[in-house]
């Protein structure tokens, strides 16, 4: 071996050595000897399932929307990412469990602040994702999430039917939080080491932890993750557009131009008139595109002669509009109408079929990923709710985080809040506000869990530590159950029976 290649062995192996003498400087190495049970280090599969999600966002992000919707490579990336992300969430929500039941988190005050927050992050950034899909299920989760954040009064700062911004949400403010938590999270563990129990009724003792078990969990998961992408891969359903929604329900979206000019669509009177909703539907939804109309056409403006007439004759055409639109659906008949609702509302239905309006519209926002006005005009036709049944789906599995029906997706974490949005939808003076704050409330209250008096004793109170301290996970109570089965039954073959 000549002198070069043996000095280049030894800087390879001097490189590799440094990197595991990192790696084992932070690696903990001895814990309670329930420390190799797969509940207690569920800590290690998050990290894994982070790492996955990391490196499928990249990729996708470098090859954009078009790549992960419709190629089978793609396709394939984007179901890991959302396989993973389901899994990360369902691990979340265990690791809290045990980490509720055996106490820990009254010893460890500042881990169960960090990873309740954690929880609510990651929520967030899952919801994030799902409106960035480029789907039609996306369209729908972008209105939903929006309605929430505004009544919590948040709207002016975070708008999910904005995707230039939720990008930076989801691909770099969220994760960096992440990050840091985690980090803060393991630098505790590290210092104070694994939770022991408190309870002097459990037996344990320290014992080495076994690294080589976690890896092959890790390798389990991977390949759980995987085989779910191949067989519940998450379909594409194309986004609804203004011109499908006009040649497919022209009656409802002449009606909807209508409801848009005398200010009674559900955007106009939207309870919390706080961003994004404070726009004015008839200048963004009528006047500005008609006039654009007006100039390409050489036609009347039916606007304006409208307007000019007196109250009483306004009202009289707007009404009679309605009822031409309900009982018929003939755009080419409306165009040619002298009632100027009639003909102006089929004349911008006309322009939204040949594909004309919506880009128009989409030019009145200064960016193109902001498709504020878009979604929430076929919000207000109610057609995106009808297209969505077509491919079975839902308004619970269209609503707030869904991805599609199941199996392609779960979230089961949503029940509790689908259900109180469904038990509230007939109370009129209920709105987003009020769901949005009774989440916000129940967030809050576990986060706080640890000086809460009350509810901080429920796990003693009903023995909930049993669930994960028992024979299975702890090797001592099982020792002690096997010798005292093994005395009782020497005990018994001791026995004599009397004379």
């Amino acid at each position: 071996m000549t002198a070069h290649a043996k000095s280049t062995d030894e800087t390879k192996s001097g490189i590799l050595d440094d990197v595991k003498l990192v790696a084992e400087d932070y690696i903990i190495k001895r814990g309670p000897s329930y420390s190799n049970n797969f509940f207690f280090t569920i800590g290690v599969y998050l990290l894994l399932l982070f790492g996955i999600l990391a490196v499928t966002g990249m990729v996708m992000a470098l090859f954009g929307p078009y790549w992960w919707d419709v190629t089978p490579l793609g396709t394939f990336l984007r179901s890991i990412h959302l396989w993973a992300a389901e899994a990360f969430v369902t691990l979340l929500f265990v690791h809290l469990l045990v980490n509720f039941t055996t106490s820990a988190f009254k010893h460890r005050k500042l881990m169960w602040i960090v990873g309740s927050t954690m929880l609510l992050l990651v929520l967030f950034e899952y919801a994030f994702g799902v409106g960035l899909g480029g789907t039609l299920v996306a369209q729908a989760n972008q209105q939903a999430g929006a309605d929430l954040w505004n009544g919590m009064g948040l709207g002016f700062w975070i708008n999910p039917m904005n995707s230039g911004a939720v990008y930076g949400w989801h691909i770099a403010i969220i994760p960096i939080l992440l990050l840091t938590l985690m980090f803060l999270h393991y630098g505790v563990v590290r210092k104070k080491g694994l939770s022991t129990p408190y309870r002097n009724d459990i037996p344990y003792s320290m014992a080495p932890i076994n690294h080589k078990i976690m890896y092959k969990r890790m390798v389990y998961i991977l390949a759980l993750v995987v085989i779910f992408a191949l067989i519940f891969s998450a379909p594409y359903i194309p986004p609804l557009t203004i011109s499908q929604a006009a040649i497919q329900h022209p009656d409802a979206v002449a009606s909807t131009f209508l409801n848009e000019s005398n200010m009674s669509s559900a955007t106009a009177t939207y309870f919390d008139t706080i961003d994004p909703y404070t726009f004015n539907t008839r200048a963004v939804y009528i006047t500005e595109p008609y006039a654009i109309y007006i100039n390409l056409t050489h036609s009347n403006n039916a606007e304006a002669q409208f307007m000019a007439e007196n109250a009483t004759l306004q009202k009289t055409m707007l009404s009679n509009a309605y009822a031409y639109f309900v009982a018929n659906d003939s755009i080419s008949a409306g165009i040619n109408s002298s009632n100027p609702m009639i003909k102006m509302a089929s004349q911008l239905t006309y322009m939204a079929q040949l594909g004309a309006y919506q880009p128009v519209l989409q030019g009145e926002v200064a960016s193109g990923l902001n498709t504020t006005y878009v979604i929430r005009f076929l919000f207000d036709t109610g057609v995106l709710w009808d297209v969505a049944s077509e491919y079975n789906l839902t308004v619970p599995q269209l609503g707030m985080l869904s991805v599609g029906a199941p199996p392609w997706s779960l979230q089961y974490w949503l029940m509790p809040y689908n259900e109180m949005e469904n038990a509230t939808g007939d109370i009129p003076w209920w709105n987003d506000i009020e769901n949005g704050s009774i989440a916000a409330f129940a967030f809050l209250i576990l986060i706080l869990l640890p000086y809460i008096p009350g509810l901080r004793a429920i796990p003693d109170k009903f023995k909930l530590y049993k669930l994960f301290w028992n024979r299975y996970t702890i090797p001592e109570i099982r020792k002690n159950v096997h010798k005292s089965s093994v005395l009782s039954k020497v005990f018994k073959c001791s026995r004599r029976p009397k004379d």
